[in-house]
């Protein structure tokens, strides 16, 4: 049994990116959920990092987190975004007011003895605009009855349990309230089609969830009703500074092939240093706002990463030449993956930034 990581310095972390790395390139390439993965993080004590003492959990400060995360990141990036939407809906339990909940659901996610996700992309990006919700909830004498699907989960067909935000409904008209429950998948009227295919991370299964009249207990309720019920409690802070620190570590993994090569090659040298110079100042604005001590906002440091993240890829392709423009080479899937940076979550006014960048406007 792997030796439980208890600090982000503690040497069993390397042990496991190194293991994580070199089951990436398959994964990738066929698709398959990541089951052999989740399965080492358990064993290696990562999904402690998020739970309560009191659960089972570790309970690591947003810091510890964070570098958690970068190392991860840097070593499988879709291992660790499946992990990040498991950590939300370990958050929003952890962080409800439903006491009774928490006993019965966190101490088997902090062992790894169930997975659980969030569908909430609805309720703040996708399908604001409709007139009528994606997901609908009619609240009944017990609970609620749930309709409609929500259309970005990941990993929807291996949890047991998923965190979902529903509008409510009365009498089929819409009010401004909305709920956050606890979606047992068992429930009759739960079904996931097939996932999508993703330019980059198809591996982590993300696609739709639907729900036809999904009878859904009181005693499973989070949040709500109320309006703007994400803004309740605390989640996995997708879009935010998560976001951004899986972005700067997967640039760390094509960083650090470029400086392998550039070990070989002298005119990668220059490039490498300014890369890596660029990476070491992001890295302090990410932590220093972890640390509540922010030298820019969150837009302009997420713009700073999604650059990083496109320009450092790219030039790692470019290092590679041909050989990694071959299906298999990790480069090629880095190249990949960091296109999902420009569409994960990412507000407009960043995508605007990102756009004159890649025009050559200077805003």
């Amino acid at each position: 049994m792997p030796t439980k990581i208890t600090t982000p310095d503690d040497p069993a972390l390397a042990e496991l990116c190194e293991r994580l790395a070199a089951l990436s390139s398959e994964l990738d390439l066929s698709g398959r959920w990541p089951a052999e993965q989740l399965r080492l993080c358990g064993e290696y004590g990562v999904f402690e990092w998020f739970v309560g003492e009191e659960y089972g959990g570790q309970a690591w400060d947003p810091l510890m987190s964070t570098r958690g995360y970068l190392a991860l990141s840097a070593a499988c990036l879709t291992t660790t975004f499946i992990l990040t939407q498991r950590t939300g809906a370990c958050r929003r339990i952890d962080t409800s007011a439903n006491e009774s909940l928490k006993p019965e659901l966190l101490p088997a996610l902090a062992r790894g003895d169930s997975f659980a996700t969030v569908g909430v992309s609805h309720l703040t990006t996708s399908g604001r605009h409709l007139k009528t919700p994606l997901l609908r909830a009619e609240r009944t004498e017990d609970g609620f009855v749930l309709n409609g699907m929500s259309p970005w989960v990941t990993g929807g067909p291996h949890a047991e349990h998923i965190v979902i935000g529903a509008q409510v409904v009365e009498r089929e008209a819409t009010c401004d309230e909305q709920i956050l429950i606890v979606l047992p998948t068992d429930l009759p009227g739960v079904t996931c089609p097939p996932h999508t295919q993703l330019v980059g991370l198809t591996a982590s299964h993300t696609g739709q969830v639907k729900l036809d009249n999904v009878i859904v207990d009181d005693r499973y309720l989070l949040a709500g009703p109320v309006a703007k019920v994400m803004t309740q409690g605390t989640g996995g802070t997708t879009g935010g500074l998560q976001t951004s620190t899986l972005a700067l570590g997967l640039s760390r993994a094509a960083l650090d092939f470029i400086r392998g090569e550039s070990d070989k090659r002298e005119e990668l040298f220059t490039p490498s240093d300014a890369l890596e110079r660029d990476w070491e100042q992001t890295r302090a604005a990410l932590l220093s706002a972890i640390e509540g001590a922010p030298t820019c906002s969150s837009e302009q440091l997420r713009t700073n990463v999604n650059s990083l993240v496109l320009r450092s890829t790219q030039a790692a392709l470019a290092a590679a030449k041909g050989a990694g423009y071959v299906a298999g080479h990790p480069v090629g899937r880095w190249c990949r993956e960091a296109l999902f940076f420009l569409v994960w979550s990412c507000p407009q006014p960043v995508v605007s930034a990102n756009l004159c960048e890649l025009a050559g406007i200077s805003e």
